[in-house]
């Protein structure tokens, strides 16, 4: 048999299959027939018992073991001074307060607990309590996805309506104040609209508009404006690049309003080009969408323009003018723009007919609609309007009205009251907002806080009646009253819209995380004890003990 084995060993080995030599094969068979004799009810019976002993010496040794280490331990403790206790309660209020420092810098910069964040992401994983729950079936997915868009709104940015001009308006904040009054992820935002805009596939026929192309990518303020120029000497009729060099190179309005001329002349003539051939393929009809938008750009401007040089009048028709040339441009919220110059001309019917028009339910609504809203019927009774007469006699059904439309625009934008009421600092507006978030509310106030205080008694109406809207929403991340449930997203896009020294408005306000309050109370508890060692060291030797 050994030597049937060995041969069959040898004749296989070329296959690599069966076992590689005798040894191998003889230590095989010794497990083998160990593993039988383990299996007999004899040597299961020995195992239970030597396990038995085993249990028994360790349930009569560890008591032992513990009786020593306690006496070891009152020895090590019997012999520290009080010194020692100071010491360490000293250092663990001193730890545990910095950590409650950091916790609490955490939250307020970024929202949730450091800790808490860190225990989620990574230490649950390791622990397994992570639960990997199937993924549904594509058919039912697809659907709750599309009742979910239906359902909740997406936070979507918008273009702010009344955005500055950078080297005339955000520049000149940075050199006085040195603080940047832009983010990176809102200049990006803007770079893509201005590719967006004012380039398409034709510009490859133009050098000008190619140069104008890569300059729209350029992160450098001056590699821009050198570019626009470059585009100039190629072709002196180049909208575009005078844009370029009114938003971001001239240092006044009035020296961006000559620009925004020059593109004007220019953009009209391209503009008129584009009509002509439109029909003859899809990259002339691309190509008159693009001058069409920087058309309607340049004469929003000018408009605005005249708005910040007291032409109240003048821009208020060219934006009129603008909004029935070009009545499929809705989305660029020109009329908001209209209302602002309306309200500062105190021409309320006008403002109440522009209302008429765009407050509709099939619109989308902004805060500049629902708060002009709530102020013109706020006009009405504002003046007379008293918290301790109206308590003792009711709400008129004027009063009344105006109180719900107050509640109205506050649920749409629950941050705008405290800057209306100056309950928070402004900062310059953003270039791109997020509709009912901190973003839109410093946009609105930045430019129609003056139009509240124009008019007696709106701001005291205000103060009395916008916080009784959340005793009506009294979960807004779940339900609305008049809208859909507020959006859980806006804090974070507005800390990516908002410069840093802004303090964000957060709604609805979050509870402090309990790893806050713990390490509050450890540090409280451990300063306390250090100061009673400090005063009182042989009774807390005496205590701890």
């Amino acid at each position: 048999a050994p030597a049937a084995v060995m041969a069959e060993g040898s004749g296989s080995a070329g296959m690599g299959r069966g076992l590689p030599c005798p040894g191998a094969a003889s230590a095989f068979r010794r497990w083998e027939q160990l593993r039988r004799r383990a299996a007999t009810p004899w040597a299961r019976g020995l195992l239970a018992v030597a396990a038995g002993v085993g249990l028994l010496y360790a349930v009569l040794r560890v008591p032992v073991r513990l009786r020593d280490g306690l006496a070891a331990a009152t020895v090590f403790l019997s012999t520290l001074t009080p010194k020692f206790y100071f010491a360490l309660t000293v250092t663990s209020s001193f730890i545990s307060g910095l950590i409650f420092v950091f916790e609490w810098w955490h939250f307020r910069k970024y929202g949730t607990s450091f800790i808490e964040q860190v225990s989620v992401s990574h230490l649950r994983p390791l622990i397994g309590g992570a639960e990997n729950s199937p993924p549904a079936p594509a058919a039912f997915s697809a659907g709750e996805n599309e009742t979910s868009r239906q359902n909740m709104p997406e936070c979507k940015v918008w273009r702010n309506p009344l955005n500055l001009f950078r080297g005339a308006e955000y520049s000149r904040y940075m050199w006085v104040t040195g603080k940047e009054p832009l983010t990176y992820y809102d200049m990006n935002l803007s770079a893509q609209d201005h590719q967006t805009f004012f380039t398409c596939d034709m510009d490859a026929l133009r050098p000008s508009d190619t140069v104008m192309q890569k300059a729209w990518r350029e992160r450098n303020p001056q590699a821009r404006i050198k570019a626009a120029y470059q585009a100039l000497e190629l072709n002196n009729d180049c909208a575009t690049a005078y844009v370029l060099l009114a938003e971001e190179e001239a240092t006044t309005i009035v020296d961006a309003e000559k620009y925004f001329k020059q593109a004007l002349k220019a953009g009209e003539m391209i503009y008129r080009k584009s009509q002509n051939c439109h029909s003859q393929s899809p990259q002339h009809e691309a190509q008159l969408r693009r001058d069409t938008n920087v058309l309607v750009y340049v004469k929003r401007r000018l408009a605005m323009c005249a708005r910040k040089l007291g032409r109240i009048r003048e821009a208020v028709k060219m934006m009129r003018d603008l909004m029935k040339e070009f009545p499929l441009l809705s989305m660029l919220n020109i009329h908001e723009n209209l209302l602002e110059a309306l309200l500062e001309l105190q021409a309320y019917a006008d403002v109440q007919a522009v209302l008429a028009k765009y407050d509709d339910i099939s619109l989308p609504k902004s805060a500049a609609i629902c708060y002009t809203a709530a102020l013109l019927k706020a006009r009405a009774v504002s003046e007379r309007f008293s918290p301790e007469t109206a308590s003792k006699r009711g709400l008129s059904t004027a009063e009344i009205n105006a109180v719900e439309a107050i509640h109205r625009a506050v649920e749409f934008n629950p941050h705008v009251p405290k800057y209306l009421l100056e309950m928070k600092s402004l900062v310059l507006p953003p270039e791109h907002i997020l509709k009912r978030g901190d973003s839109e509310a410093v946009a609105y106030a930045f430019f129609h806080l003056q139009h509240w205080k124009r008019i007696e008694g709106a701001l005291n109406l205000l103060h009395c009646t916008w916080e009784g809207t959340f005793r009506m929403i009294p979960y807004p991340l779940e339900k609305g009253h008049l809208f859909y449930p507020y959006p859980s997203c806006t804090e974070t896009a507005d800390r990516e819209l908002l410069p840093t020294f802004h303090e964000v408005s957060v709604y609805p306000q979050k509870e402090l995380p309990f790893f806050i309050h713990f390490t509050a109370g450890l540090c409280s508890f451990s300063a306390m004890l250090a100061l009673l060692t400090h005063q009182f060291p042989e009774l807390m030797v005496i205590f701890v003990k």
